[in-house]
């Protein structure tokens, strides 16, 4: 008689699987191995269903927020860490192909990167897509977070990045957590106001792209800059 527990031989089983046919797994069993890599020690099988139940589809456990996964019960703080862990990996998946393009063609590429990045974020948080002569990508930096529904953007702001990172060019990003892609009348006012000042200090404002899960809009599609 083996002294493992029972846990062990279907953790081996389903590792089995992943390598043979890994669609033949169900989600709550990816999610069984992947709470493995940190649950050493116990049945991940209770948990992984857990967390479907609550948060109803693989997505929805990717995306929650660290309260909310803390409230399963099971779910600890070394698995909250790996969570993050996991999705920063996606994020930077997600951005690598752009920065190893460089030269950014279409809004659809920037779209791209910033819903893998802001995708499960639950406030509003503005980015910088910066950009050189010839449009090569310099610089993807977070310039402020704010609430559900707005976050702060000052043009110094805008203009202190562009010149630290040289750029020639900016594309501006931010997301609209309540699934809504469609811009505000502050949206509007802020890409107005920022095209100003940035025409005045000689730098390309090149598109500002509002991402969401339903979609994303650009303002340069759609003649607004």
């Amino acid at each position: 008689m083996s002294d493992k527990p029972h846990y062990h031989g279907h953790r081996e089983r389903l590792r089995e699987r992943l390598v043979r046919e890994p669609r033949s797994l169900a989600d709550y069993e990816i999610l069984e191995l992947l709470l493995g890599h940190v649950v050493r020690r116990g049945d991940t099988k209770p948990l992984a269903k857990e967390l479907l139940t609550t948060f109803g589809t693989l997505r929805g456990v990717f995306e929650a927020q660290e309260a909310e996964l803390l409230d399963v019960p099971g779910f600890g703080p070394s698995l909250a860490g790996f969570w993050a862990l996991w999705r920063e990996t996606w994020s930077r998946l997600h951005e690598a192909p752009l920065r190893e393009r460089a030269v950014l063609s279409g809004p659809e590429q920037v779209a791209a990167l910033a819903k893998a990045r802001l995708g499960p974020s639950r406030t509003e948080e503005f980015w910088l897509a910066l950009v050189d002569s010839k449009n090569r990508l310099l610089a993807w930096e977070r310039l402020s977070r704010g609430t559900v529904d707005r976050t702060p953007v000052y043009p110094r702001e805008v203009l202190a990045l562009a010149l630290k990172h040289q750029a020639a060019g900016v594309i501006l990003v931010h997301n609209h957590p309540g699934g809504d892609p469609k811009p505000s009348s502050d949206d509007i006012e802020t890409t107005r106001r920022l095209a100003r000042v940035a025409l005045e200090m000689g730098l390309r404002l090149l598109d500002h792209l509002v991402v969401a899960e339903a979609g994303w809009y650009s303002f340069e599609q759609q003649g607004m800059l």
